[in-house]
């Protein structure tokens, strides 16, 4: 697209927390730390100063199914991102200095994310009860355990196997043409040795064969639920209807759950949530409910209401009107991101990722248009049903009570 001289360049490595193991949870996201700890030739953070003095944004993110790093910066510059960016693959500075310094950094933002936030900890409850076997059942920012005992001997093992051309999607988005930002990749990326796409064990989450429910007690202001119900990953045509029966339900004032329950003052908030794509997750996800009582509601009463609600969808179906406001919405969304280059580079990379297929980025307006009333119905009755839900209560306690059941990490 050349209307704009700028240019999003992206490089997502195939590597996030489910490719992890007990003993090193949250070591994909520290590594996104130490990637901006400097290479033999540039110091620490200097990499993000010297793109942002071109004028470039720079920024990275790592997930439970890759870590993603991107600069969007003015196209007379892609070159110089390209040649920092397989600088830092080939000659990242990994020493005891750089990993115990990022490593605090990372702990701190645990405690900050997790265990200081109101809900943080009852989330992270909530998917290590609903996933046995899956890894989705630890945090992508790791256990604190397993934070602290983590060394520089696991993150130099981690780097060899998984930081090489042959685990990495460079997707290059803008005011370029295709050829030559080909010729500026092979350049800088083509001499880098790899030993092959490393092997990751398929893990398949058994089905769910009768709710399970969780109390979880913490000094707490409110009363409040979370609920999980396992439904599927972006390859699944599934994937479409719910995201528009998360909008039926919590899009905005005009959906079910804001006019049954928050217009009138019922809870103080109650929200469905599902990661909508590409942002969907690799492999089967939650669809997630969170609730949270009003001052003086019955909690339990609450739920029952909540799934007596979904109930009389199953039963009842939705109005067509309901159905074209979702799709209206999505669409909507989806459109304003596709004026961006970095949300089409998004796009197509994270399609290439999950499903092998980055041309689904053409198609994804069309998934939603495709999707019926009776699809939404479908999914409601397959997915949302008592024995594959996961419910956490968060049960507040006194600051004494709270401290005699131990330190909360």
């Amino acid at each position: 697209d050349h209307a704009v001289p700028v240019v999003s360049l992206q490089i997502h490595y195939q590597v996030g927390s489910k490719n992890e193991l007990p003993g090193i949870t949250g070591i994909s996201h520290l590594f996104e730390h130490l990637m901006f700890r400097g290479t033999k030739e540039l110091g620490p953070e200097e990499f993000a100063r010297l793109l942002q003095s071109k004028g470039g944004e720079i920024n990275a993110f790592t997930t439970k199914d890759h870590t993603s790093y991107f600069e969007n910066l003015p196209a007379e510059h892609l070159e110089l991102a390209l040649r920092l960016e397989a600088d830092r693959l080939l000659n990242l500075n990994l020493d005891e200095e750089n990993f115990q310094t990022e490593r605090e950094v990372v702990i701190s933002e645990r405690k900050l994310r997790s265990v200081d936030s109101p809900f943080g900890l009852v989330e992270e409850q909530l998917f290590a009860t609903a996933y046995t076997q899956h890894p989705y059942t630890w945090p992508v920012i790791g256990w604190d355990q397993d934070l602290r005992r983590m060394t520089l001997a696991d993150c130099l093992a981690y780097y060899r196997t998984y930081y090489h051309p042959g685990n990495t999607t460079i997707v290059i988005a803008g005011d370029v043409e295709p050829e030559a930002a080909r010729d500026l990749v092979s350049k800088h990326f083509g001499h880098i040795a790899s030993p092959g796409p490393p092997t990751f064990p398929k893990v398949v989450e058994p089905p769910q064969r009768g709710e399970r429910r969780v109390v979880f007690k913490k000094v707490s202001q409110v009363e409040a639920f979370l609920a999980g119900f396992h439904v599927v990953g972006l390859d699944h045509p599934d994937i479409y209807p719910l995201t528009l029966l998360v909008v039926v339900l919590s899009g905005g004032k005009a959906s079910r759950l804001y006019q049954e329950f928050i217009r009138p003052g019922r809870v103080a908030d109650m929200e469905a949530y599902l990661a909508p794509p590409p942002w969907s997750s690799q492999d089967p996800d939650l669809f997630l409910f969170r609730t949270v009582a009003a001052p003086g509601a019955d909690l339990a009463r609450l739920e029952t209401e909540l799934w007596d609600s979904l109930e009389r969808l199953q039963k009842e179906g939705v109005e067509e009107a309901e159905l074209a406001r979702a799709q209206k919405i999505v669409k909507a969304q989806t459109v304003q991101g596709l004026a961006k280059n970095f949300f089409r580079g998004l796009l197509a990379g994270l399609f290439q990722l999950k499903t092998g297929d980055a041309r689904r980025i053409n198609d994804i307006l069309g998934f939603y248009d495709a999707v019926r009333r009776e699809d939404l119905t479908r999914v409601a009755k397959a997915y949302l049903h008592e024995d594959n839900r996961t419910v956490v209560t968060l049960q507040p306690v006194s600051p004494e009570e709270s401290q005699s059941l131990g330190a909360l990490s």
